[in-house]
């Protein structure tokens, strides 16, 4: 694959009150249309697309945090493959199918962490083999309808989440969040948002608390954003005041979302939801996660297994462009952690509030 030419941004004037723009979506018909995405790393200041015409683009946006949430992550892929698809040129199908399965093998080494990339693209490889003996168009019209589905099937699992969560979230108190589970981070609604959405709109008294989720501040530019795009009361905090916070007794529920979840329950999710887990559980706040089935991953046993993405130390020493730390000191900058399984009160699924012990209890629920 080539490098890619300069970002075609988009801008667009305002967004639709009380509505969060789609964070990727497919624009146009199999034959001329386009993959959009919402460049997040310009929220919350500025609202630009990058049409993606391709596949190039569309992993540049993956790698660099354009488009980032694990179900988002897999929708993008899903469509990188049918833009691959898409602008083939010639009439020959073997090339076409050949194609595809190179576009979908270089989007899989964008990012390491999130498990529903990889579930998006073994999905699509499994309708590539099927598509074979099919026509140029036959095979153009197919990718790009399995990636729409699973835009819209994610979009479904995310109200089935919510509603899940709704009847744990308090009818009147503090919930607080960590980094970005909302409508940007998937299809629509979100999964831990989602949850805090629903329960809004069924009247719970909710404030939101939204961790500033260092060092790429995904809570203060994206999740406080969306939380007051739908009306719902919002205090922002920096990372290390969650456990003041609580120790106030304003917290009644924690709530986030997920990029890996092992067999037996241990959660990988972005760095710092480890340690929000361990002061909920110092203080008897319940720590619930919010994801999809998409999202578990029953190939690996427990937390162990899962990798961690190690990004740019720049992220940290040159936060937002400004140099914060001295020359050349050593970094470390894992971008996920793991919260063990036993820090985890329930899970919300599509299937619903699933409870310990979970090596069962997931696998019995969610397991295909």
């Amino acid at each position: 694959m080539t490098s890619s030419p300069p970002l075609p941004y988009r801008p667009i004037s305002s967004v639709e009150a009380g509505r969060t723009p789609l964070a990727i979506d497919w624009v146009g018909d199999v034959a001329t249309g386009s993959l959009r995405m919402l460049d997040q790393t310009k929220l919350p200041t500025e609202i630009l697309f990058i049409d993606c015409q391709d596949v190039e683009t569309v992993w540049e946006g993956i790698k660099m945090l354009r488009v980032r949430g694990a179900p988002a992550i897999g929708i993008a892929a899903a469509m990188g493959v049918a833009l691959a698809g898409k602008i083939h040129q010639g009439t020959d199908a073997t090339d076409l199918i050949s194609k595809a399965r190179k576009a979908s093998d270089y989007l899989r080494t964008s990012r390491p962490t999130a498990v529903n990339l990889f579930w998006a693209l073994d999905r699509m490889n499994r309708l590539i083999d099927r598509l074979q003996s099919e026509s140029v168009t036959k095979i153009r019209e197919e990718l790009l309808r399995e990636a729409r589905l699973i835009q819209s099937e994610d979009r479904d699992m995310c109200i089935a989440i919510g509603l899940a969560g709704t009847p744990r979230m308090p009818k009147q108190g503090g919930v607080l969040t960590h980094c970005n589970a909302g409508a940007l981070a998937t299809a629509d609604f979100g999964t831990a948002l989602s949850v805090i959405f629903h329960a809004h709109a069924a009247g719970h008294q909710i404030k939101a608390y939204v961790d500033e989720t260092r060092p790429l501040l995904q809570g203060s530019r994206l999740t406080a954003w969306e939380l007051m795009q739908r009306g719902v009361p919002t205090t922002l905090l920096c990372d290390n005041m969650a456990a003041s916070l609580m120790r106030t007794g304003k917290v009644h529920a924690v709530v986030v979302g997920a990029d890996r979840i092992a067999a037996n329950g241990d959660t990988a999710n972005k760095i710092g939801t480890y340690g929000v887990a361990v002061i909920a559980r110092a203080h008897g706040v319940p720590f619930y996660v919010a994801a999809p089935s998409s999202t578990f991953d029953f190939s690996i046993a427990d937390g162990s297994q899962i990798p961690i993405e190690i990004r740019d130390a720049k992220e940290i020493t040159h936060g937002m462009g400004k140099q914060t730390a001295p020359e050349g000191v050593d970094v470390y900058n894992p971008a996920f952690d793991v919260t063990p399984a036993e820090y985890i009160t329930a899970f919300f699924t599509e299937a619903g509030e699933i409870a310990p012990p979970y090596l069962e209890n997931l696998a019995a629920r969610l397991r295909k």
